[in-house]
């Protein structure tokens, strides 16, 4: 059974930094693309980082390049989200998803999905 568990959200001050960490059991995550999303209140689901099977390649949203950083570990079947410089606007759902297409941040285009954590950048 493929499964996606997220992990490491929480509530964090403005300034703040938070790891999250995409673990993946039931397939090999190898050959997947993984992408991290996000989803606030009222608003639609919007690509936020992704990254290549190697690791090589990545892909950025305007809203977090800089700030954002995406990493792999293969031999964990992991992949990881470091954000720092978190801003209220940060404040979502996060989501990490496989594909077996190209680093693109559209949502439409991933297969296999997470169920979420919570992250809240709040004073």
């Amino acid at each position: 059974q493929l499964q996606l568990v997220e992990s490491g959200g929480g509530l964090v001050q403005p300034g703040g930094s938070l790891r999250l960490s995409c673990a993946a059991s039931g397939f090999t995550l190898d050959y997947y693309v993984i992408g991290w999303f996000r989803q606030a209140p009222g608003k639609e689901r919007e690509g936020v980082s992704c990254i290549g099977s190697s690791g090589g390649s990545t892909n950025y949203a305007d809203s977090v390049k800089g700030r954002f950083t995406i990493s792999r570990d293969n031999a964990k079947s992991t992949v990881y989200l470091q954000m720092n410089s978190l801003k209220p606007e940060d404040t979502a759902v996060y989501y990490c998803a496989a594909t077996g297409w190209g680093t693109t941040l559209q949502p439409d285009e991933y297969d296999y999905w997470g169920q979420g954590t919570q992250v809240t950048v709040s004073s």
